[in-house]
């Protein structure tokens, strides 16, 4: 299963929500108290993705984070990199090489590429803007039952 780790998903929730007032500075506090997560996790993030260039950090008594760049230039390939690193599927992607004992005997050799860059050009597609806006709530009347999920 490719799963992000737990860090990369409070990013997302963090950043969207920096995303809606992408000019205003805000502190840790205020966003962990607006997105009712543990402080020094929203701490920890922040911090990581100031680091990575993904924010910018004001020191002080006035001090927070903005974003570094507007919402739209803000990809969800940029977020994840700069938490998990790079994106590959598999250890010999990309022109890497000595991460497999079999790999000049390997039929797929080469072939995982082509699946990396489909995964990466789907996470270049989708910018912070595109996940700062709120999900279509589907309301079904009390007496419907739900449609059945296939």
């Amino acid at each position: 299963m490719l799963k992000l780790n737990r860090i990369t998903d409070y990013a997302v929730v963090v950043l969207a929500q920096m995303a809606r007032e992408p000019g205003r500075l805000v502190t840790a506090p205020q966003l962990a108290q607006d997105a009712a997560m543990p402080t020094p996790t929203v701490a920890k993030v922040l911090k990581d993705l100031a680091r990575e260039g993904v924010l910018e950090s004001e020191r002080g008594a006035h001090g927070g984070y903005r974003l570094a760049r507007p919402p739209g230039e803000i990809t969800m390939l940029r977020i994840i990199r700069a938490l998990e690193g790079p994106v590959s599927l598999t250890a010999c992607v990309d022109g890497t090489e000595g991460n497999c004992g079999v790999e000049s005997l390997c039929p797929m050799r080469g072939n995982w590429d082509r699946v990396n860059h489909a995964i990466r050009a789907a996470l270049e597609s989708v910018s912070l803007a595109d996940m700062a806006i709120p999900a279509p709530k589907f309301d079904f009347p009390a007496h419907a039952p739900h449609p059945a999920v296939s």
